[in-house]
């Protein structure tokens, strides 16, 4: 099957991207930093640079990619913070991620729809979701 991963190398998705490959997927990781590519191909994925709150990027990426399921992995957290959670704050600290999971999702179901993907999972309880299984 083929996977796309969105925030394949974040907190999430660097875990999830290895256990995909392993297990005989092609999976394509996304990552929002070109700095990053070679760990993602180092985990056995094809990698591309993606900015999640962009439509257009997110609907190249997922077009290039041709997947069977997108799964949402994407997380602000090393955006806000170099990676350490400010919770004394986390009203400001969350926003990067509060914004992936609203308009990100809504980017990748629009480019899941354009690109006729039918299953595509969010990582959140409820997450947005085109057809199949749960």
């Amino acid at each position: 099957m083929r996977v796309f991963v969105a925030g394949g190398t974040g907190v999430l998705g660097r875990r999830l991207v290895p256990r995909l490959v392993d297990r005989g997927h092609q999976v394509t990781a996304t990552t929002t930093s070109a700095a990053k590519l070679d760990s993602v191909e180092r985990s056995g994925a094809e990698p591309i640079v993606m900015d999640g709150l962009d439509a257009v990027s997110v609907g190249e990426a997922v077009a290039a990619a041709r997947p069977d399921v997108i799964v949402h992995q994407m997380t602000g957290i090393s955006m806000a913070h170099a990676g350490k959670p400010d919770l004394k704050h986390f009203d400001r600290c969350s926003v990067p991620t509060v914004r992936l999971r609203t308009e990100g999702t809504d980017h990748l179901l629009a480019a899941a729809e354009a690109t006729g993907v039918t299953q595509a999972r969010t990582h959140g309880p409820g997450g947005g979701r085109l057809g199949g299984p749960a």
